[in-house]
Formats: structure tokens, C-alpha cells, sequence
């Protein structure tokens, strides 16, 4: 189960339950790791031990000195936080959504902004350097919609717009529409 409290530390109790061995046994592998890139040592915690995801990652952004994953506390935050053209139009998609659907909250979430209802997510946005990538949370909303899309470049689980899009409103309602009534 997922812990609410986003430090690394949070895990270890769990780590070391799950794998039998104290935090300093631990520590002793990840120094014997040090200067590998970040997947090698995922890779090695995986299947060297028997670690999950959630869990390697935790020892190890730990061992690379990141305490929390934690960057933004709030949405504004996230907003000041990246390049304006990019924040108006993530502020532009979120508000033809909320628009639509008020019960929705905008919350960060793996450091984005996403549109949940309870704790079900419903559509999330994430920048990059030439694109922002929009996402229903669900691959059969996508591929429903996929025909309506091919003029953007569409992944299993995203869809990258323009940092400058014209927000096409009532296509994000209608998936938006569409992934709620999954839930």
C-alpha cells in the first residue's frame, strides 16, 4: 500500500520487513552501487532482491540524497514553477474542464496537476520542452478518442499538444465525460 507521507523514509519500515534485512544492510548495497545510473541500480535492487518499484525507488533516490518527491505543495506553486506559455495553457485546459465538471479538484500529484474526483483521477498534464502531454487516466477513454486525434502525437497513455494549444474544450469534456462514467 501506498504511504501517504512522501519522504523516502517513509518506506523503510516496509523495506525492511519485506526483504529481511535492517536499513544499514541496505545502505551497504546502495554505497557498493555508487556511481551507477539510477536504472542500473533499480535494475540491481529488482532483481537482486526481489524489490518493487515503489521500494527501489525509495532506497535509492534516498542513497542519491532526494528526501521527498514532494516538490510542489500547490498547484500555483507548480504554475510559477514552469515556462508561461506552458502554464497558461495547462491553466487553460484545467479550467474547460472544471468548467464542465466543478467537483473536480485540482491536486498535484507525481508532481503534475490532476483533476480527480475522491481518489479516483480523472485527467492529469504534464510539461516537457516542445510539448504538454495530456492524459484521460484510462487507455480505453484514449482509444475511443484516438480517431479524433490524429493530428497529435498519441502514446499508449498520453497525448502531446502544443505549449500554445488552442484548448479543443469540448474534446476534453467529452473524454473527461467518458472517464467518469468509468468510475
Amino acid at each position: 500500500m501506498a504511504t501517504k507521507d512522501p519522504s523516502r523514509e517513509a518506506h523503510f519500515p516496509a523495506i525492511e520487513k519485506k526483504y529481511g534485512e535492517k536499513m544499514s544492510y541496505w545502505f551497504k548495497v546502495m554505497a557498493a552501487l555508487e556511481g551507477k545510473k539510477y536504472p542500473e541500480q533499480i535494475a540491481h535492487l529488482r532483481e537482486n532482491y526481489g524489490f518493487s518499484q515503489a521500494h527501489a525507488n525509495a532506497l535509492v533516490m534516498y542513497s542519491r540524497g532526494s528526501v521527498s518527491a514532494h516538490r510542489h505543495e500547490t498547484p500555483a506553486q507548480y504554475f510559477k514553477s514552469i515556462d508561461p506559455t506552458q502554464a497558461k495553457t495547462v491553466r487553460a485546459i484545467m479550467k474547460a474542464i472544471t468548467d464542465k465538471y466543478p467537483e473536480l479538484e485540482l491536486v498535484i500529484a507525481w508532481n503534475q496537476p490532476m483533476l480527480r474526483k475522491g481518489t479516483m483521477y480523472v485527467f492529469g498534464a504534464s510539461v516537457s520542452k516542445n510539448h504538454i502531454s495530456i492524459a484521460p487516466w484510462s487507455t480505453e477513454v484514449l482509444d475511443k478518442f484516438r480517431p479524433k486525434l490524429t493530428e497529435y502525437r498519441v502514446t499508449k497513455k498520453t497525448i502531446a499538444v502544443p505549449n500554445n494549444w488552442d484548448v479543443d474544450v469540448k474534446l476534453l469534456q467529452a473524454m473527461v465525460k467518458a472517464r467518469l462514467a468509468e468510475g
